[in-house]
């Protein structure tokens, strides 16, 4: 770790990490879909000092009756954010198990644009085989063969965010031209399953490379900025952090905080009675908020940050935002992301060179 103070991500899909916690929302299950709902969470999470916002997705609906089972797609979410905020990182959950790469780079690249550099992705999965259905494409049935869809798609996007050079944009009204084409390339890759010719249809973006978040065993640590790591307690969290060999790494915690009107095991034993809380082996904070602060002070020895995942989001982000994130601050435990900077900057990565120009640059050189 280059700095001791924690960045933190929350997950703000549905209505919390519990699959009833539509049960306690605060508001009428007729808003879970509107656009006013994701901004008013990302509003509360970027005044509270979130670092990053991420908004999980898949093709298939993220549950089954009788709770909700739609959400509007995560790109077109951070989208709408983006322009809704200033400071907070948006980056979307995006698999390319069976998706083009091609789109799903333009797509991040142009979220990059209108968040003036604040987008990553969170690479993930399709891993159920009513997926490949849904997009018409065989099934992508085995652990090695999503890894290598994934490992092929974050691969793809890199090179195509590079195709452009960040000056072939040129914009000369006296001369006519909109950009250098000898400042475009052809990333030429071909895949066991596909070939891209290139060069993008978006400009680089202002990052130069978006922040790419995932797991190191589902795509390689290399293609990865943040690698997000799992663990039932600290010590098996450590343990996955100093194996990740990413630049950065990001603990994933799962929170049920008490409340005014509830504790936390009493919260999740209401929701328990209609459906069970996954476990998926992550680190489980149920109880105080001071309790939460001391396992967060416990784990920056060992992580850069952690991404949250909050049982109910309208119980727990704002029991976050009251007495988690000011209690990290005044321990200077947390690192609030300033106005102006992009998410690279804020997580203290440099901005990649462009690879086509340094092969340029490094031809003429010799």
């Amino acid at each position: 770790m280059s700095d001791p103070a924690l960045h933190l991500a929350v997950e703000i899909d549905g209505d919390g990490a519990h699959p009833a916690a539509w049960r306690r929302a605060a508001h009428s299950p007729d808003r879970l879909l509107t656009p006013r709902r994701v901004a008013g969470l990302a509003a509360v999470a970027e005044n509270a000092g979130f670092t990053l916002i991420t908004l999980d997705d898949g093709v298939l609906p993220p549950g089954v009756a009788p709770d909700p089972v739609g959400r509007i797609g995560a790109v077109e979410r951070a989208a709408f954010v983006a322009a809704s905020t200033s400071t907070v990182g948006i980056a979307p959950v995006v698999p390319v198990t069976y998706a083009e790469p091609f789109h799903v780079s333009s797509q991040l690249a142009s979220l990059d644009h209108i968040s003036a550099g604040r987008a990553g992705w969170v690479v993930t999965e399709e891993d159920r085989p009513e997926a490949a259905r849904v997009w018409g494409r065989p099934v992508v049935a085995d652990a090695a063969a999503r890894a290598r869809e994934s490992r092929d798609g974050v691969e793809v996007a890199r090179a195509l965010w590079d195709s452009w050079e960040d000056d072939a944009v040129v914009r000369s009204v006296a001369t006519s031209r909109y950009l250098d084409r000898d400042r475009l390339h052809y990333i030429d890759f071909t895949g066991e399953t596909f070939a891209v010719k290139g060069p993008a249809i978006v400009p680089r973006p202002p990052q130069g490379q978006l922040v790419v978040l995932g797991r190191s065993d589902r795509v390689p640590a290399a293609q990865l900025d943040i690698a997000l790591v799992e663990g039932r307690d600290p010590e098996s969290v450590a343990a996955a952090a100093g194996d990740a060999g990413t630049l950065r790494v990001f603990a994933e915690v799962e929170v049920a905080l008490d409340t005014p009107d509830a504790t936390g095991a009493e919260r999740v034993a209401d929701l328990e009675r209609y459906a069970p809380w996954t476990d998926r082996g992550r680190l489980r904070h149920i109880g105080s908020a001071d309790g939460l602060v001391a396992v967060l002070d416990e784990l920056s020895r060992h992580v850069d940050g952690v991404r949250l995942h909050p049982l109910v989001l309208d119980e727990d982000l704002p029991a976050l935002s009251r007495l988690v994130l000011p209690a990290l601050s005044e321990r200077r435990l947390a690192a609030r992301p300033l106005p102006g900077t992009s998410l690279r900057s804020t997580l203290g990565l440099e901005r990649p060179a462009n690879r086509f120009a340094a092969a340029a640059v490094q031809e003429e050189a010799r």
